[in-house]
């Protein structure tokens, strides 16, 4: 981290404004440079003229000094408040880079931040995940993330197993000794509630990351019912190829949409049926995967013909704690589908052919209202948070098996201690570092 990094902080096109930033020990100078100014004020906005390295004027912007350790980054960093477009912000970078700097890989000034005890891991997380997020809901997650509270709450529970640990500590540091008689009991009971708490968290966590990723909606049936045609509808456009020869759709089709404020993956399958294709036995199986991530599915049968689809009961049996939508499509043709099959579901009939379908766009909106948010409560939102908080719970389940043999018992504890502080703490752990923030925007 000795080097000066710069990058473009804002999205390049046309816009009022475009932000570069610096970050590093040589920010300041280069910053004096290429504004043949040495008057820089920390936290002080100052106009500054932007020259190149043929003494041309660049433009002429606001220039921002915040001077280590109290910046973003704990570096010193300068942020030129240049006017938008493509070239100005690009060779305002050029010219820092001609003087010593380099570009900025995605997530360095993040990563640099948290080496410098400015962020958590837990932080930088909630900024990474808040910059994609596109729902109110996500926001007031992301929102408490940031301010902490994991953080708190981590901080918290690490001290209760410290303490469960230290009387450990003394039963074995005392075994001979006459102790209180409810001190194993209280160990026990302390250590059932911890692996409660974490398990409920595990679970709310995986119930509540449609809210952060948007919800998965999975589109099934047999080949040539209308899967395609109602992704087109729902979507307004054509996205997928329509045709009536079945098995048309081999490959997973994914686009998003906006209900309620809410993001709504739509996932368009291949149609289930015995197949000899290879390609398409295998699009069936990926069809079969989808469905079991999915938040909504949309079962899709052909009300025209007679009630052929067991397969797709099955499966919508294996996936009753969902969202499930079952839809008659071909409304336009003579009606012989037996709806009595699908008396567990709410059934809609429609026809991809005419304005009916937004009719199935108000029933998943009030679905997806009904969805019960606890968003006040602890929710990870990353695979990589809710693998620690797995760990963690393996090891206390692991110490709870040896609560009598004290020196194991101690040892799982540890371990359980060491996966929580992986949720906040890197361990210079650059590996996982530089897996994580690549994520990141540019500039961030």
């Amino acid at each position: 981290m000795n080097d000066t990094i710069v990058a473009i902080s804002t999205t390049i096109g046309i816009s009022a404004l475009s932000i570069v930033r610096l970050s590093g020990k040589d920010a300041l100078e280069i910053a004096k440079s290429i504004t043949k100014s040495t008057n820089f004020k920390p936290r002080y906005a100052h106009l500054k003229y932007i020259y190149n390295n043929n003494n041309n004027v660049i433009d002429r912007c606001i220039v921002i000094y915040f001077k280590a350790p109290y910046s973003f980054s704990g570096e010193d960093i300068i942020e030129f408040q240049s006017h938008g477009g493509v070239s100005v912000p690009k060779n305002i970078v050029n010219e820092c880079i001609r003087l010593g700097a380099r570009i900025a890989n995605p997530g360095e000034f993040s990563k640099r931040a948290l080496l410098n005890n400015k962020l958590d891991l837990s932080t930088a997380e909630s900024i990474s995940k808040l910059i994609l997020s596109q729902s109110n809901q996500a926001n007031e997650i992301l929102g408490r993330l940031l301010k902490g509270d994991l953080k708190e709450f981590i901080e918290t529970f690490r001290k209760n197993l410290i303490e469960i640990l230290a009387h450990i500590e003394v039963l074995i540091d005392y075994a001979e000794e006459d102790l209180p008689k409810d001190l194993e009991i209280s160990i026990d009971t302390k250590l059932n509630n911890a692996i409660k708490k974490l398990n409920d968290i595990h679970s709310h966590s995986l119930s509540m990351q449609h809210i952060i990723d948007g919800h998965r909606l999975v589109i099934i049936g047999r080949p040539n019912v209308g899967k395609s045609s109602l992704l087109n509808k729902l979507l307004l456009k054509d996205r997928a190829i329509i045709s009536n020869i079945e098995g048309t759709t081999r490959d997973i089709l994914e686009e998003t949409i906006t209900i309620n404020n809410q993001i709504v993956k739509i996932i368009d399958t291949a149609g289930i049926r015995d197949s000899n294709d290879e390609i398409e036995k295998i699009g069936i199986q990926k069809t079969l995967q989808y469905t079991q991530d999915a938040t909504i599915i949309i079962a899709l049968f052909d009300g025209s013909r007679e009630f052929d689809d067991q397969w797709i009961l099955d499966i919508l049996e294996q996936n009753k704690e969902k969202i499930i939508i079952a839809v008659i499509n071909k409304n336009d043709r003579k009606q012989i589908f037996n709806q009595d099959k699908l008396k567990e579901y709410e059934t809609i009939r429609i026809s991809t052919l005419d304005s009916s379908v937004f009719k199935l766009r108000d029933i998943i909106e009030k679905k997806i209202n009904q969805v019960s948010i606890n968003t006040q409560e602890i929710i990870l939102t990353s695979t990589r948070q809710i693998e620690c908080i797995k760990l963690c719970i393996k090891s206390l389940n692991n110490a709870k098996e040896n609560i009598y043999n004290f020196e194991i018992f101690s040892f799982y504890i540890n371990e359980a201690l060491h996966s929580l502080d992986m949720l906040t703490k890197p361990f210079n752990n650059n590996e996982m570092l530089d897996s994580m923030f690549s994520e990141f925007c540019l500039g961030k």
